[in-house]
């Protein structure tokens, strides 16, 4: 499946991949606009986390094409891409646990000018204002939430104009769901970013996002506005009923 060619600060064109001979994703395209917010729905094992890794650099794709503000990045490593645009939290966190909050944050802006990295430090403090009060704890002995918190942060820190989120709510306590999705309400009315969210919670999902693509078995088998992807709509998508 190709698409037309609009204008998007992020486009995926009929692009195949997965891990060796398995192969996860099937012919997917998608597009994000300049400043947009895009859901990816599905069950689990869909292939959503794959989508975002391969997008991010961390899995080569067997085919197909990845553009970043009109650049072709398909061969370009996860450093690259990150230097070019893409921000990437992912679904494990993957933060570097011996290290403090501090440095994590500090290693996110590393490639960063001074100034800007000075700027986005500040910013992610006033969203995540926890965060400041424990810079020198090693982000290993944060909490689930805290550690979310970080590496959202961690990721806003390499200052993306594409920012992909992978389940940030899995594992949470209610509570620090809503406070996670308000920061990332607040960043979406106030920042020029894009936005793609891969969230098992469809509801959750829907009320941040403007339109959304259902994936299964690394297919896109349904798209659309939020405000029309109804429940039922969604049960066929997920279940193929």
């Amino acid at each position: 499946m190709s698409i037309d060619p609009l204008p998007a600060a992020l486009r995926v064109d009929s692009l195949c991949g997965g891990y060796g001979p398995l192969t996860v994703l099937r012919d997917i395209s998608l597009t994000v606009a300049p400043g947009e917010v895009v859901g990816v729905l599905g069950a689990n094992s869909a292939g959503k986390t794959t989508l975002l890794r391969t997008i991010a650099g961390a899995i080569a794709p067997t085919s197909g094409r990845v553009e970043l503000n009109g650049r072709d990045v398909t061969k370009d490593r996860d450093y690259a891409r990150t230097r070019a645009g893409i921000g990437h939290v992912p679904s494990g966190r993957e933060l570097f646990g011996d290290l403090s909050v501090k440095d994590n944050i500090d290693l996110g802006g590393y490639g960063v000018a001074r100034q800007r990295a000075t700027e986005l430090k500040e910013r992610v403090l006033e969203l995540f204002p926890k965060l400041g009060t424990m810079l020198d704890r090693r982000s290993a002995a944060l909490s689930g939430g805290e550690q979310q918190m970080l590496a959202f942060a961690r990721a806003l820190m390499t200052d993306p104009s594409v920012l992909l989120l992978d389940e940030p709510s899995t594992g949470l306590a209610p509570a620090i769901v809503e406070s996670l999705f308000e920061a990332l309400r607040r960043l979406i009315a106030e920042a020029d970013m894009s936005v793609l969210l891969v969230e098992q919670n469809a509801e959750l999902a829907l009320s941040v996002v403007q339109r959304a693509y259902v994936i299964r078995h690394g297919e896109v088998v349904l798209s659309g506005q939020a405000a029309d992807l109804h429940q039922d709509k969604l049960a066929q998508a997920y279940l193929g009923a």
